[in-house]
């Protein structure tokens, strides 16, 4: 009889225990262990065989390449985030918090998709009869879309090498089992085992599969890292499900850039592009209030604008609170300590708020100076021209650095209508401000900066 024992792995790095630990030992995760049960059961091998696989190698360029590789998904936005469309043979994961569309989007594409070609969707959470009410709501009528109700893996896999349907689409990951696995559904050797199985069939038919897969508490795709490298590409789903926008972006990207997003809206016929987002989050835009400022940050080659907004309030407590929303909390620290060092801007007695309208994420040096302008205009309470936009990395010195994409994000400001234009001086010798409708001031302190404003 096969002789099993219990055994603890890490649902972050894999990393296997005899014992349960609080924290993991290889990648310092707290409370990532899971149970498992390990089969003992192996066999002795007497004689290796040896195995010629010498006929299989080929010289790069005697491989036959395919111009016509990605199929068009009909939806422009998800088309930029995959590179170009949907690459033959490609794994793909979709992840995202529960009801923010993960399946809303893949029965859109459906529609687009089943023109041309035959799609097998297979559900392991919903009937056929559910998918069919959330199709009719979406006026999906797809005369090639096919349903397949089924948990077990290896059947799913049988029935695709039977049917050889041109796109799959698995919903979801943590459904799916192996009967020869003692473990339940959703456990770290189903769902590394199953990913594996699909992997194997999407690259030998040459079939591309869509995988959705759950978050867990963090946010990250529910089971091992492991099956993050496995998929060829990992798209996220982010913002609130009670909110009306949505971003799509990939964070691993075999066949794209990972620096692209695409930006959609949930309506009641689905999720529906944003192909302007910078008019999106400017939309609503407080009129003659002070602590607010317009940036421009790169999101792969896209420029969007983003209003930022401070409040400095006195502080009730004899310490100051701060808080920040879309913003790096220890970035806002350093400016915060730059305007009181080099500017004589003291806040000790204020509490600070920061937020970036509309869910985005200021995440790069380009947002520094639009924060230090906002945190200047709320203290002194005098509002920043609603005409007026700037971008530029500020330094521990209270200087200001040049920006990647400069022209890019002149363009984009200039084609929504701002009048006036801060960046850094170092960024004027590439480019010529004569060429451009827009005033641009080229600052090269922070002090500077600070009276255009004033």
């Amino acid at each position: 009889m096969a002789k099993s024992k219990v055994i603890y792995v890490c649902n972050q790095c894999g990393y296997e225990s005899s014992k349960w630990n609080g924290k993991c030992p290889s990648c310092n995760a707290w409370n990532s262990f899971e149970e498992e049960i390990k089969n003992n059961n192996t066999k002795t091998v007497s004689s290796a065989v040896a195995v010629n696989l010498s006929e299989k190698i080929l010289e790069l360029s005697e491989i036959n390449f395919d111009s016509d590789v990605r199929y068009d998904t009909g939806i422009k936005e998800l088309n930029r985030v995959l590179g170009g469309g949907l690459v033959k043979g490609s794994i793909v994961l979709l992840g995202g918090e529960p009801g923010i569309g993960k399946s809303t989007i893949l029965l859109q594409i459906c529609q687009f998709l089943g023109e041309d070609h035959s799609i097998l969707y297979i559900s392991g959470e919903e009937s056929a009869r559910q998918i069919k009410l959330r199709a009719e709501r979406l006026k999906v009528d797809s005369e090639n879309l096919y349903i397949l109700t089924a948990n077990d893996a290896e059947a799913v896999c049988d029935t695709i090498n039977n049917c050889s349907p041109e796109i799959v689409i698995i919903d979801s990951i943590q459904t799916m089992s192996i009967s020869q696995i003692t473990s339940s559904p959703g456990s770290l050797a189903q769902v590394r085992e199953c990913t594996n199985l699909f992997m194997r069939t999407a690259k030998t038919k040459e079939i591309p599969i869509i995988i959705v897969g759950h978050v867990n508490k963090d946010g990250a795709i529910a089971g091992p890292k492991v099956m993050e490298h496995i998929v060829d590409a990992v798209l996220y789903f982010e913002g609130e499900r009670h909110l009306s926008y949505r971003i799509l972006r990939a964070v691993k990207n075999r066949f794209g850039s990972t620096n692209e997003i695409g930006v959609f809206e949930m309506a009641e016929s689905g999720l529906k592009e944003v192909p302007n987002p910078s008019q999106m989050l400017l939309s609503g835009r407080p009129h003659n209030v002070s602590g607010t400022c317009v940036s421009c940050i790169m999101e792969g080659s896209r420029p969007i604008l983003a209003e930022v907004q401070a409040l400095a309030s006195k502080a009730g407590y004899s310490s100051p609170r701060r808080m920040t929303t879309g913003f790096d909390f220890n970035r806002l620290t350093i400016i915060i300590a730059v305007m009181e060092k080099r500017i004589g801007v003291f806040m000790n007695t204020l509490d600070i708020y920061l937020n970036v309208v509309g869910g985005f994420k200021l995440d790069e040096p380009a947002g520094d100076l639009s924060v230090a302008l906002a945190l200047y205009s709320g203290i002194i309470d005098k509002p920043i021209s609603e005409e007026l936009i700037a971008f530029g990395e500020i330094g521990l010195g209270g200087e200001i650095r040049s920006v990647s994409h400069i022209i890019q994000r002149i363009r984009e400001a200039e084609r929504m209508g701002f009048e006036t234009c801060i960046i850094p001086k170092q960024s004027l010798s590439v480019l010529n401000p004569k060429d451009y409708k827009i005033n641009i001031i080229g600052v090269s302190t922070l002090k500077q900066a600070f009276s255009v404003i004033e």
